[in-house]
């Protein structure tokens, strides 16, 4: 009886895989068809379509945005959100939206352009859909090159100089025009009068991304030719004092939150629009995103399917915090996520986050101390980083020397590592490991990592300590201000990223080791040692 039923239950068995690999065909057809990017349409007027990655000799798959324990979500924006608020200054304060170009019907046959205004930052980040861009029209260096083989190369011929027509979209003539650049099968998309209401200049004597803006021409949609299409989101950022790790962070800051604000799925490509040489922060900026690229890269008009034009690192919290108040303080996104409060920010923590992830550190812990250096101890051993300031070649007008913010900094090294070396530290809980931190000559990974293992972070003020946008939760900075550097750029970052900052102000550029030696003592002791 059994042996009659075997076949007839082997084939019922047989149907049910079959019938399931048939369901799971579908479901996966169907899922890479809605997941995968929209593949370009077909226009006559184009001569030929095909895709382009921003990167040279990479695949053109971006990479996904990283789990962060501190991310909070970015859109839709809070609704009625304060102005200057921590949110408004530090996430998504880009509130109030305006159409340029609005989309046809057709969304993908034209073009669509338009800008999101942070009434507490005044400034906008802008995207648009199926944008072009004439490197012919734009005036600057290559960028890119070797910084060797560009030295004594003026500034003035890396910053872009846009002609009209530099950027062009493609107008559809039943599109409303709200612009304000006049009429014509040819016009200027941006006026003037809107440039002035949401690209402000403020206090920055050349603003690119105003110029850039103010470039782009809306043409007719049989008049918008490409032969080069670069289907994946980019970023087209603008750099200035892009050897300065200040300075940079706040452009990767800038990136980062457009990215957010404007919801790219995966992280974009970035195209510089400036002419600069090669320095060592595009390390991270490779880290940071999928891929970078010059625009004089591009040898013919090469049109983006979408575009975001991030702000100026000048117009971020981090930068106008200098000169303006921004009463903000750092606070986990666990308990704001549980309790709002528009005077608190966990952004900064956040991006620092991000940053390690690019670099495959792990961010869903916090740092532990090292084990004992010998067994005879159980002891728990801290590690404490002290940032240098060292000589290195920065950028084409730069002769190598950088200026000393402390005069004695290796005579003040030299005697906080006799003083842990010694064993006479007077901490009976804990041990030291003192770190040489010679940034200037170590990968960007290899800093991010010795920052986020860094108990405590000691360093003369300098654009090097801007890494503490990197630290873990519970890392103490103790800053060395000599008399002609007392400005606030460290103790901010500290406080808006919730970290204890101890400054040591000198009457003059030169420390006394012995009272350094003291101050981390006591800064140890508070750590249970």
């Amino acid at each position: 009886m059994m042996s009659k039923r075997n076949p007839r239950i082997l084939k019922i068995i047989l149907y049910m895989l079959l019938l399931n690999s048939l369901f799971l065909c579908i479901y996966f057809a169907f899922h890479s068809s809605s997941s995968s990017p929209e593949p370009p349409p077909h226009h006559s007027h184009l001569p030929s379509r095909f895709r382009v990655s921003v990167t040279n000799n990479q695949s053109s798959i971006q990479k996904p945005w990283p789990i962060l324990p501190s991310y909070l979500p970015w859109t839709p924006p809070q609704k009625d959100l304060p102005t200057r608020s921590c949110e408004g200054y530090f996430g998504n304060g880009f509130t109030k939206r305006v159409d340029f170009l609005k989309p046809t019907t057709a969304v993908s046959e034209g073009s669509w352009f338009r800008c999101f205004y942070s009434e507490t930052l005044e400034s906008s980040i802008c995207e648009g859909r199926n944008l072009r861009m004439v490197p012919d029209r734009i005036a600057m260096s290559k960028g890119g090159e070797k910084l060797e083989e560009v030295m004594g190369r003026n500034e003035e011929v890396e910053l872009p100089e846009f002609r009209e027509g530099a950027f062009e979209v493609a107008e559809d003539k039943r599109n409303r025009r709200i612009g304000g650049g006049g009429g014509g099968v040819s016009r200027r998309l941006v006026s003037d009068e809107m440039l002035n209401e949401y690209i402000q200049e403020g206090g920055i004597g050349r603003h690119t991304m105003r110029g850039l803006v103010g470039s782009i021409r809306a043409v007719a949609t049989d008049d918008f030719v490409c032969e080069e299409w670069v289907e994946e989101p980019t970023l087209l950022v603008t750099r200035f004092e892009y050897a300065n790790m200040f300075h940079t962070v706040t452009d990767w800051y800038s990136a980062y939150v457009s990215s957010r604000v404007t919801g790219l799925p995966n992280r974009p490509h970035v195209v510089f629009i400036d002419g600069h040489c090669t320095t060592q922060l595009e390390e991270t900026w490779n880290a940071l995103f999928s891929g970078i690229k010059y625009a004089k890269n591009f040898t013919k008009p090469v049109c983006f399917r979408h575009a975001v034009l991030s702000p100026l690192g000048y117009e971020t919290a981090l930068f106008k915090g200098l000169s303006g108040e921004i009463d903000c303080n750092g606070e986990s996104a666990h308990n704001l996520w549980q309790s709002p409060d528009n005077k608190k920010t966990a952004r900064l923590s956040e991006f620092g986050e991000m940053i390690r992830s690019a670099f495959g550190f792990p961010v869903n812990r916090h740092r532990s101390t090292e084990k004992p250096l010998s067994s005879s101890s159980s002891s728990p051993v801290h590690n404490v980083l002290f940032v240098r300031r060292e000589d290195y070649l920065a950028h084409p007008r730069h002769g190598g020397k950088v200026q000393s913010r402390l005069i004695n900094e290796e005579e003040v090294f030299e005697s906080l590592r006799q003083w842990v070396a010694s064993g006479s530290t007077g901490l009976t809980k804990c041990g030291i490991n003192l770190v040489n931190g010679l940034f200037a000559h170590m990968s960007m990974k290899d800093q991010v990592r010795a920052i986020q293992d860094a108990s405590v972070i000691i360093g003369a003020h300098g654009a090097g300590l801007t890494h503490i946008v990197s630290a873990t939760p519970n890392t103490t900075i103790f800053e060395i201000i000599s008399v002609e550097f007392r400005r606030p750029h460290f103790e901010l970052i500290a406080k808006w990223k919730g970290l204890e900052y101890h400054p040591m102000h000198l009457a003059n550029s030169r420390a006394d080791p012995t009272a350094v030696i003291e101050k981390l003592k006591e800064i140890m002791k508070s750590l249970g040692c």
